[in-house]
């Protein structure tokens, strides 16, 4: 069974949760840029949270598919159709052998992900199937391109194959979206007035943002000295700034290492959130305490675990 595509959108890529594991060899981790997305489509659809999907961004494709499958689009609003017809979103559908999915105008939201039962089973590299845009890695190498054909693997029908959609577990910014930051790990870089300033105003996210970061621009943040550091890992969501003092928010595509110091890190629990920001939105941070941030991911992760376990 394999799915043809026969648009491939703006920026298409094949993602499963990452290539943990190579960071101290220099090796991007990759991975969906919005996790609890792509967790809860694989979720309906009866998949293991490792499975491939599709992550699809701000432009949508047409797709077609050789064989029946359960099939479920979880995160940024898009106009669905299957051959014409209204899909629903967070639900899993059937698609019948020969169906066209296509993806129309976009609401809210930058990213949607699309998966489909047995998972797209393309070649895994270094155990990821996750495709890394700047070294070709893994996926195919690249962004999805018209007439491409994505093998699935064999599917196990899903409990609740044809659930009503999800209740909203996150909800979907629009244009503009707060964030929740735990300060450091290299906040005694900055001077006492940096973090209040993070604070103080939206950053707009710059038009050369992509998969390894989102650069912001707003409240210029100043160092305490050096703007450089001895290079250390580089963890998703954190807040690198370089001597400009305009941050920049690094994401599943971030580069190991880097020599610049990190005043915060957005929450695991509002990554999600972040990730639904396209160019031009406005991006705002709040500072909170472990103990949020735990409770936060903790409440997530139940709602996860019980889609999963279903």
């Amino acid at each position: 069974m394999a799915i043809l595509v026969i648009k491939p959108g703006m920026l298409t890529t094949v993602q499963d949760q990452g290539r943990w594991g190579y960071q101290s060899h220099g090796v991007p981790v990759a991975g969906p840029m919005d996790p609890l997305s792509h967790r809860l489509a694989n979720a309906l659809v009866g998949n293991p949270r490792d499975a491939a999907s599709l992550e699809i961004t701000l432009l949508g494709p047409e797709l077609e598919f050789s064989s029946e499958r359960v099939i479920a689009v979880c995160g940024a609003e898009f106009e669905l159709t299957m051959d014409g017809k209204p899909v629903k979103r967070d639900a899993a559908v059937v698609a019948a052998a020969g169906t066209r999915l296509k993806f129309g105008a976009r609401g809210r939201g930058a990213r949607a992900y699309l998966a489909v039962s047995g998972g797209i089973d393309v070649l895994p590299v270094l155990g990821s199937r996750s495709t890394h845009v700047v070294s070709g890695m893994g996926g195919l190498g690249r962004p999805l391109r018209a007439g491409d054909r994505l093998p699935v693997g064999p599917a196990i029908a899903p409990q609740h194959s044809l659930s009503p959609p999800l209740e909203p577990i996150m909800v979907l910014p629009s244009q503009h979206a707060t964030v929740r930051v735990l300060p450091g790990p290299q906040a005694e870089c900055f001077t006492p007035e940096s973090l209040e300033l993070l604070q103080s105003a939206p950053y707009v996210i710059g038009p050369n943002s992509d998969r390894m970061g989102f650069r912001l621009n707003g409240p210029q943040l100043a160092h305490a000295g050096s703007a450089d550091i001895i290079s250390d890992a580089t963890p998703l969501g954190v807040l690198q700034v370089p001597a400009s003092g305009q941050p920049i928010l690094l994401m599943a595509d971030r580069q190991t290492t880097g020599g610049y110091p990190k005043i915060a890190t957005v929450i695991t629990a509002d990554l999600p959130i972040a990730a639904q920001l396209a160019p031009g939105d406005r991006l705002s941070f709040t500072v909170c305490t472990p103990r949020e941030a735990l409770a936060a991911l903790i409440a997530q992760e139940r709602v996860l675990l019980a889609m999963e376990r279903a």
